[in-house]
């Protein structure tokens, strides 16, 4: 099998270390402080990267790794493993930067997973999918999302859900998708 081709499950391995990173925030005091972005990223650049493992929550936890261990194994697929890889980072340090001029903080996997989603929406748009209950296309479900998260940016007074970060994950990730997306369709991985 060619090496370029070849699935290496960064996904779930992503999904490991992100449990990992939550027991360690559990149970060290002050941890997540030291690495979610906030006013202190400029001087401390590790803080652009390292949000992207943390989260605010078991239920964001378990949301966020199961999307990426569903979304990202399919989309590792389609594109290859290094290609996966850039488009979690990318679209997860992004959407955190952009994230971070709304919000105080930002911590999370949501903007890399929906940058997953994205790609795939540009790539495969008529994947079938189980969303809200019923089967239905990626690119439908994408729009709902999409939806869902301009009216909690808008509407929400929580504002506990960075839906911002979701909504740029996901533009990033639509881009990207439209790099890949020739590569993929003549099965290049």
């Amino acid at each position: 099998m060619d090496r370029r081709k070849r699935f290496r499950f960064y996904s779930l391995k992503l999904c490991g270390i992100i449990f990992v990173v939550f027991l360690i925030q559990l149970f060290v005091s002050g941890f997540t402080d030291l690495f979610l972005l906030n006013d202190k990223a400029p001087s401390q650049l590790w803080r652009f990267v390292t949000p992207i493992f943390l989260h605010g929550g078991f239920a964001h936890l378990l949301y966020n790794a199961f999307a990426l261990a569903l979304f990202g194994s399919m989309l590792e697929r389609i594109i290859g493993s290094r290609r996966f890889l850039l488009v979690f980072f990318i679209s997860g340090i992004l959407a955190n930067i952009v994230s971070v001029n709304f919000y105080d903080s930002s911590l999370g996997a949501s903007g890399a997973i929906f940058g997953i989603i994205g790609s795939l929406i540009v790539i495969r748009p008529l994947m079938m999918i189980f969303a809200f209950g019923f089967p239905m296309p990626i690119f439908i479900a994408g729009i709902v999302w999409a939806l869902g998260d301009l009216i909690g940016f808008f509407y929400s007074t929580s504002g506990n859900t960075a839906n911002i970060a979701h909504l740029s994950g996901m533009f990033l990730g639509l881009i990207l998708g439209f790099v890949y997306r020739k590569k993929a369709l003549r099965g290049i991985g």
